[in-house]
């Protein structure tokens, strides 16, 4: 059933799901194996404290017995009822549900629930997850924001954490060109976090999804993160790391990845920047280095026929025709250079030098950086 619609029959089919999901302890393991013992939560809840005792252990049963009658879990069920009542675009998907993605069924710690906000079928359709470090380089978010536009113009929904830095260039780059993509969340979907991406948010709830298995209020936590990766790279055919530390939470993503059976992409980078040797790493390890989208889609071309559109590029972008911008343009190449350096290599005067700089700023050509200048296209 597509639990859509907000009459109260379709609620009261959600109460045994959600009421599983919120019992303190169980975890997604656990809830997992009394789903295939049981059928259906509702059998579950249909047995009485003797009956269960003697199929399950009996703090267990004593748990499921009492449910109806924990305050917090009451409390929590009618939060839920109200925001799943009060938007067309608020809902909640369960293992019998036609919108609960196979992919992620598949896994032995599938979500019991997913709260979702925005396009709910967008999680069923074959996504690219894109991860990497908070604090970026110029060249970093550009790949992210780059490689997702291109992805997702070729077909892909590209998946993310909506965390600050490689995330966020990620869910940029679609929705920069009106593409599918999805914000999986280490708190309640209701919750936005970081707070600085609130139209970010906004943003994805109105073009995209934004998917959260844990209960409405939730906040940020740091143990809920990895537990969200694992949605984030189960919902993927593949994860690419664009620029990741060593310590980095994106190797988890990736190695999450590679246990699930999905295919794991890294961005190589120089050996001068800390934010490559996660990547490097990776790739020493088996991951499929990339220098250009199309390297993703080669490899993935067998699990995407017939979704695959031809890629065009996006009508933003226009061809340099001006001879000192082609200049600049030239002596910079893809690394952070400094007004001077630029000056020196080009043998542009300075005072004019710094008009054609500011106009290709604006124009989105270049951007300004800690150092000087770094190129964007």
């Amino acid at each position: 059933m597509i639990y859509t619609d907000t009459s109260q029959k379709d609620w009261l089919q959600l109460v045994p799901w959600l009421t599983l999901s919120l019992i303190p302890g169980l975890g997604p393991v656990k809830s997992g194996q009394l789903i295939e013992r049981f059928n259906h939560p509702s059998q579950l809840f249909s047995y009485s404290l003797d009956e269960l005792k003697t199929i399950i252990p009996a703090n267990l049963a004593y748990l499921l017995v009492n449910a109806h009658r924990d305050p917090v879990i009451q409390k929590q069920l009618n939060l839920t009822r109200v925001w799943f009542q009060s938007s067309e675009a608020h809902t909640v998907i369960t293992p019998d549900s036609p919108l609960y993605p196979k992919a992620l069924k598949e896994l032995p710690d599938a979500p019991v629930v997913l709260y979702v906000i925005g396009n709910s079928r967008l999680i069923s359709e074959p996504q690219l997850g894109v991860v990497g470090s908070r604090r970026p380089t110029p060249n970093g978010r550009r790949v992210a924001l780059e490689f997702s536009e291109h992805l997702s113009r070729s077909g892909l929904v590209i998946t993310s954490g909506m965390a600050l830095g490689i995330d966020a260039a990620a869910h940029q780059g679609v929705l920069g060109c009106y593409g599918g993509t999805v914000a999986v969340l280490g708190t309640g979907v209701d919750q936005i976090y970081p707070v600085r991406h609130k139209d970010l948010y906004q943003l994805i709830a109105s073009q995209g999804a934004l998917v959260s298995e844990f209960p409405l209020g939730t906040k940020p936590f740091a143990g809920n993160f990895p537990r969200r990766n694992r949605i984030l790279s189960g919902l993927s055919l593949g994860v690419l790391v664009v620029e990741a530390a060593l310590e980095s939470g994106s190797l988890i993503s990736a190695r999450l990845a590679a246990e699930q059976g999905r295919e794991v992409f890294a961005i190589p980078g120089s050996v001068l920047n800390p934010l490559s040797r996660g990547c490097h790493k990776l790739i020493r390890e088996g991951a499929v280095l990339v220098e250009s989208p199309d390297d993703i889609l080669i490899e993935l071309a067998p699990q995407l026929h017939g979704v695959m559109n031809e890629f065009s590029p996006s009508t933003s972008c226009r061809k340099e025709t001006d001879p000192l911008r082609l200049k600049v343009i030239e002596v910079m190449g893809f690394d952070v250079v400094s007004t001077d350096h630029i000056c020196a290599l080009s043998g542009v005067p300075f005072a004019e030098l710094s008009v054609v700089l500011t106009e290709m700023e604006l124009d989105g050509v270049i951007e300004s950086t800690p150092g000087g200048f770094i190129r964007l296209g």
